[in-house]
């Protein structure tokens, strides 16, 4: 299982349990209610990989539009 603390305390951003840092090729999402769910999307909001379901997907990328302000260099 991975280190949620580590996880949550490198975060940008935590909105409802969905963790958000920003990397090189876009932001890496990390659901810490569940402890396995992760996505990597582009700025522009298009996913590039994920093991999340597509309800999950669908949830962490609403809450992704709502921190991206956060976010923001």
């Amino acid at each position: 299982m991975p280190d949620l603390y580590k996880i949550a305390h490198e975060a940008d951003v935590i909105d409802n349990g969905f963790a958000f840092k920003k990397i090189p090729d876009g932001i890496k999402v990390f659901n810490l209610n569940n402890g396995y769910g992760a996505a990597v999307f582009k700025s522009d909001g298009t996913l590039i990989e994920t093991n999340m379901d597509d309800i999950e997907i669908a949830v962490s990328k609403k809450y992704l539009q709502s921190c991206l302000k956060y976010m923001e260099d």
